[in-house]
């Protein structure tokens, strides 16, 4: 079977974009039992942190997490391959090193057929390769839309791993990847985006955010999460209150995909920056315009990490990524809360 369906095409959503809304998501997990008390459980659902942290002995922590979404770009090879980077990233994100991974797979078989799938297999299994871990296994189901991903279990010395709630008044922010992948994603579903663009923001998406099991074995960096669904604005705002603290952001230090402002202009953006905006709106300052709720709103996949850590260590970070194809940029300071506002965009 030649690769000539639009695999976009025939899902709602596009990758991390068709995450719940943070608002719905608050509903959903509402529960009055809440987790089982373990002491071993370090890391749970309750910070909204990437990924699930358990106390092995020895100082040492295994680390859980799963994630899937609908296809984000039309080739199935490359949709694997970019859903498994982006579930190998919670790993990342929490300071640790991933050991192994099982697939999630569901597919419309009548519709697509079984060779596509095939392929979206084939990526992930690619991307596991490319991370040293055996792809081990997993499990499929006939779907009406297709979606692909990993649940990944990775480890860490207990020292090591970095949470979204930890971040200390003085702290710096730094973000290492532009942000607008979301606004292109949506003009390839939609078929307006340029064939000279068609490649940006996949290999933005395809870079391994390796350098936060890097991260993990420094004091200075004092939290650290992906940018993903909820945007930069949402993730930001989950280490602000989580941490008990307030953020200023630069929007001139942001990092931005130029490409995808030409798309926003011409009003071609999720619906999901939207209605991540919607949750934000209260505890936001400075971003009302709509090319700012847009791009700090914009969903994205397999997004950058968003690192914390002490002014005096942004140097030692840079020096870390040198040869890694990935940029670095501060696009802020976070500080005492004050007024009710969590961000304040300058």
């Amino acid at each position: 079977m030649q690769q000539t369906v639009r695999l976009t095409g025939y899902s709602h959503g596009a990758g991390c974009g068709c995450k719940i809304a943070p608002a719905d998501l608050e509903k959903i997990l509402a529960s009055s039992l809440g987790t089982l008390p373990d002491p071993k459980l370090l890391v749970g659902y309750g910070s909204r942190d990437d990924a699930a942290v358990y106390n092995i002995g020895n100082g040492r922590a295994v680390i859980s997490t799963v994630d899937f979404f609908t296809p984000i770009v039309d080739d199935a090879f490359d949709f694997g391959r970019i859903a498994a980077t982006n579930a190998l990233s919670d790993v990342y994100a929490m300071g640790g090193a991933p050991l192994l991974a099982v697939a999630i797979l569901g597919w419309p078989l009548e519709k697509l057929g079984p060779e596509l799938a095939s392929k979206v297999v084939e990526g992930g299994r690619q991307a596991c390769h490319d991370a040293g871990i055996p792809l081990a296994g997993g499990h499929s189901i006939d779907a009406p839309e297709p979606f692909f991903g990993l649940a990944v279990t990775g480890e860490a010395a207990i020292d090591h791993i970095k949470r979204n709630d930890s971040a200390k008044a003085g702290d710096v922010l730094l973000l290492t990847k532009p942000i607008g992948v979301g606004i292109l994603s949506t003009a390839q579903k939609r078929g307006k985006l340029m064939p000279e663009h068609a490649t940006i923001a996949r290999d933005i998406m395809l870079r391994p955010n390796v350098l936060g099991m890097k991260l993990g074995a420094f004091t200075d960096v004092h939290a650290l999460t992906d940018v993903t669904g909820f945007g930069l604005l949402g993730h930001l705002a989950e280490m602000c209150r989580g941490s008990g603290l307030a953020a200023q952001l630069r929007y001139a230090a942001v990092p931005k995909i130029p490409e995808s402002m030409e798309y926003l202009n011409a009003g071609c953006y999720p619906d999901g920056a939207l209605r991540n905006w919607k949750s934000l709106a209260d505890v936001v300052k400075g971003a009302n315009s709509l090319e700012r709720m847009i791009m700090l709103c914009d969903p994205q996949t397999s997004g950058g990490l968003l690192i914390a850590c002490k002014p005096q260590f942004v140097d030692e970070i840079v020096q870390l990524m040198e040869g890694n194809n990935t940029s670095i940029e501060v696009i802020g300071t976070l500080c005492k809360p004050q007024n009710g506002i969590l961000i304040s965009v300058e």
